[in-house]
């Protein structure tokens, strides 16, 4: 019997964290204690204001009692449940309030674990689908420069941002990224910007060059997110859109962080008025409160892989043995239930223009700032290239916290993702937070 006899230098080290520079946070570091609204408290019991809501994922402000109390009540009264072939109850009653929630027929909801796993299950629904169809020589996948689809082997290899994947070499074949949208010309622009619909037409260069029939789906997300809030250009998802239609490539909005008010409307799709095939969601369906993502699929997506099944066998060879957890379900239910009696998409619309405006008067004369951009709730900030990339950004996201603000940095840009429910003065607060480092470059 073998005894682990290596004594820790500190308590900290068995964590091997996610996305951290792991030496250099042990000796310094950052350890959040509380949270209450717009506020987080650090281990020192210092106020830190959360510019970012958390990742992206509590757009009501933390320590909603609603949401825990939920949970609590559920844990007690049904901890867990599969749903291979049984379920409860509130799974089916929380598909049915999303589907009606969500644009268009997207009226089947297969529920997963994050926003990752929404992503790897909505590469294989597309597959079911097209083999369903016979068409299973669509093999091919279509994404982005600058995507970021989470972490699993199929969102890896649809990723296109550098460091999510050049050590991570063995991924999925066939992906090819269409190029990001960000352009010179549309720089310190608010809302969408006027340049850049063009680029949309990668795509059909793609069926060009690949073959109409070779292509199985098209992934996007409607607001570039972790890479830094690269808005769609005008015109440039309608364009997505009739290429994917002309050559039946099924196309999906990645909508973990833009879903659920963070544009002013429930979803990007409502928000741009285009309609995908299919919607990957995570984050903020629980606001944070517990681990869940969903992909809702159209009815002609979910009828054909259904009615192509056997007549008493299983139709589609997937799922977690966390899908549709009682405690994610009921943290969900709770979510929406505030969503809908406060009226937080409204609240989020109406606050969006002070939110945008803000950012841009305060941020943009600053000497180290090279582009201010945004729509609905969030904002990216670029900053000048410090000898390499991602150090000034590190930088900069470490002093903005000892100086009390958490705000996210994806390489050397800082997106300021501010909770629905924030107030102007909050709002003002996290601006200042990060201005005050900012104008010390």
């Amino acid at each position: 019997h073998m005894v682990n006899t290596s004594t820790p230098t500190n308590s900290l080290e068995n964590f091997f964290m996610p996305f951290t520079a792991n030496k250099d946070f042990k000796k310094e570091p950052r350890l959040l204690e509380k949270g209450e609204g717009v506020y987080y408290y650090n281990h020192k019991g210092d106020k830190v204001i959360d510019c970012s809501s958390g990742l992206f994922c509590v757009p009501l402000g933390h320590g909603r009692k609603e949401i825990a109390d939920a949970v609590h009540q559920q844990l007690l009264k049904l901890d867990y449940a599969p749903s291979f072939a049984i379920s409860h109850m509130p799974a089916f009653t929380l598909a049915e309030r999303l589907a009606k929630m969500l644009p268009g027929d997207l009226n089947n909801i297969f529920f997963t674990i994050c926003g990752s796993t929404a992503i790897d299950s909505a590469i294989k629904i597309i597959q079911a689908y097209q083999h369903a169809k016979g068409q299973s020589q669509r093999i091919r996948f279509v994404s982005r420069e600058r995507a970021y689809h989470g972490v699993n082997i199929g969102g890896t290899s649809l990723s296109g941002m550098i460091k999510n994947r050049e050590v991570f070499t063995a991924t999925m074949p066939g992906v090819v990224h269409l190029r990001h949208t960000w352009l010179e010309e549309n720089k310190f622009n608010l809302g969408q910007p006027e340049h850049g619909d063009y680029l949309a037409d990668d795509l059909q260069r793609f069926v060009d060059m690949y073959g109409p029939e070779s292509i199985a789906g098209c992934f996007v997300e409607p607001i570039a997110g972790s890479t830094g809030t690269l808005v769609p250009p005008k015109g440039y998802l309608e364009k997505l859109r009739a290429t994917c239609d002309k050559h039946g490539i099924v196309l999906v909005f990645d909508e973990v962080i833009t879903g659920f008010g963070r544009t002013g409307e429930a979803f990007g799709a409502n928000k741009y008025n285009v309609q995908p095939d299919m919607i990957t969601m995570a984050k903020a369906i629980t606001n944070g409160a517990q681990p869940m993502g969903a992909v809702a699929v159209s009815d002609d997506i979910y009828n054909t892989i259904i009615n192509s099944g056997p007549e008493h066998g299983v139709e589609f060879f997937h799922g977690y043995t966390y899908s549709a957890h009682p405690a994610c379900v009921a943290a969900s239910h709770a979510t929406l239930d505030i969503y809908e009696n406060e009226g937080i998409f409204e609240k989020a619309k109406h606050m969006s223009s002070y939110f945008l405006n803000a950012v841009m008067d305060e941020l943009k004369d600053i000497p180290i700032v090279t582009d201010v951009r945004g729509d609905g709730l969030m904002a990216g900030i670029d900053l000048a290239v410090d000898g390499k990339p991602g150090v000034r950004g590190y930088d900069a996201q470490r002093k903005i916290f000892a100086n009390g603000g958490h705000l996210k940095f994806t390489g050397d840009c800082g997106i300021i993702a501010p909770a629905l429910i924030s107030t102007e003065d909050q709002i003002d607060e996290m601006i200042s937070v990060a201005k005050e480092v900012l104008v010390q470059y």
